[in-house]
């Protein structure tokens, strides 16, 4: 099922579109979620905005180091292309082995059931169990007990992969739509906070005991760059962008500048109407500050956000997902069928469906929320790499058209490496599991990628 060499993705994606796949795809549930966890670390207000505000200032030196990259690189697959060129074909091949297997497919899976879960606060009978496996195959050595909710899950994620299966014009509207809605909620949710009374600026200043120092500092920045994640997506979606040299570094870093924002108003509201202790015990501090403010109406209303926010970031994720074993198996280094490109769409449909169908598996499996866990640090690792391939291009490559260059380079991409090592670190030594599993989820690979490599220089 090759496709025809003169068949090509199609420019769909205008800066709209681009814009809101940046801010769409970082805005899922972090938001929502991650401020009871952070204050908890560090103790005080002012830390959890301190980090707010470094975890923002890394995203977009990453950012920024990508825009150079994805400007002079418009290929489809992001991370995939930029290590393949400043690298080689192998760390290409790992990071699109990684995305594929766990990261974006362990992501959509993790969006979709997060989606069900405030959807059931309307629905209570999507919790129920309708078929239990007594075997030890289910999350932490226990049955598999498949609920009603699972089937929801994986029914928005096969309905949003046939979206974008019919055309990336369509699942760029459907992003831009999303976006706007999740833009509009957020706003609505700071306004309340800061403005529609019931708040005091005394809870900024009150504390909670916590561990505090270096260990607590990168434990919450953890928390925050979970909630940040997806900055670089629009990387991958680079060959479907209208005037991508432009328009990509607009989007990467316009994209992160309006989260940014958005998150430390938001996290300002949340400490102004709340105090320290009370969001440290909330694991729906959104809701519960909602609530406080306007009643029952309220916490009901940050539900219908949080789902709004995981669907267009759910969609965003699909589309910009799927590219990464397109571009793999374009390069002959995966499934050749995954290459396919519908004649009538220009979409790489095959690509969309597979990632979208293991992603639904991974939803009844009960294990992404793991394998995802297992990933982070792997995911870190190839970022770090990834922007200091700004560096390694510069001096590999130096004839390389570059439209868009990094401004303070080499600083900007250098404080990123330096920053990312530092949290890969951080996260060794507080959790060498799950960090040295991450590493053999990518060295997992390696077998196929010689297996690949053989048989694509035998064809060629």
């Amino acid at each position: 099922m090759a496709t025809s060499p003169t068949l090509g993705l199609k420019r769909d994606l205008g800066a709209w579109s681009a814009t809101s796949i940046v801010v769409g795809t970082i805005i899922g549930s972090g938001i929502f979620l991650v401020p009871a966890s952070m204050v908890q670390h560090v103790g005080t207000p002012e830390m959890v905005l301190l980090i707010w505000v470094f975890g923002g200032l890394l995203s977009l030196a990453g950012a920024l180091s990508y825009a150079e990259l994805a400007a002079a690189l418009p290929e489809a697959g992001g991370e995939y292309v930029f290590l393949r060129e400043a690298y080689g074909p192998l760390w290409g091949f790992l990071y699109g082995w990684t995305m594929t297997w766990v990261g974006k497919s362990g992501s959509i899976a993790t969006l979709a059931t997060g989606f069900v879960y405030y959807l059931a606060n309307f629905m209570p009978a999507l919790d129920r169990v309708v078929y239990s496996i007594d075997l030890p195959i289910g999350p932490h050595g226990g049955p598999l007990e498949i609920s009603r909710g699972q089937f929801v899950a994986t029914s928005l994620i096969l309905l949003l992969g046939f979206v974008n299966y019919w055309g990336v014009k369509l699942g760029g509207r459907v992003q831009v739509a999303f976006t706007v809605s999740k833009v509009g909620l957020i706003v609505a949710l700071i306004a309340a906070g800061l403005v529609a009374g019931g708040g005091s600026a005394e809870n900024l200043r009150t504390s909670v005991a916590a561990a505090g120092g270096l260990a607590g500092f990168f434990a919450a920045l953890v928390g925050a760059l979970w909630a940040y994640d997806g900055w670089n997506n629009v990387s991958m979606v680079s060959a479907e962008i209208k005037q991508p040299q432009r328009n990509l570094p607009r989007a990467l870093v316009g994209g992160t500048l309006i989260v940014i924002a958005l998150y430390l108003l938001t996290n300002l509201a949340y400490f102004y109407v709340l105090p320290a202790a009370e969001v440290a015990r909330s694991d729906r501090v959104a809701a519960t500050m909602m609530q406080k403010v306007v009643g029952d109406f309220g916490s009901a209303a940050v539900s219908i956000a949080a789902m709004i926010s995981m669907f267009g970031a759910l969609n965003g994720t699909i589309l910009a997902g799927a590219r990464v074993p397109y571009a793999a198996a374009r390069d002959r280094l995966f499934f050749r069928s995954l290459a396919f490109i519908h004649p009538r769409h220009r979409t790489p449909s095959m690509a969309i469906l597979a990632i979208s169908a293991w992603a639904a598996l991974l939803v009844f499996s009960g294990r992404f929320e793991q394998l995802f866990t297992y990933v982070i640090f792997a995911e870190w690792l190839l970022y770090g790499l990834t922007a200091a391939g700004v560096v390694v291009l510069r001096h590999r490559r130096p004839d390389l058209v570059r439209p868009y260059r990094t401004p303070g380079y080499p600083a900007v991409p250098v404080l990123f490496v330096l920053v990312a090592a530092c949290l890969l670190v951080a996260t060794l030594l507080g959790s060498p599991r799950e960090s040295l599993m991450g590493l053999g989820v990518i060295f997992a690979g390696l077998p196929c990628y010689f297996y690949w490599r053989r048989r694509a220089s035998v064809i060629l």
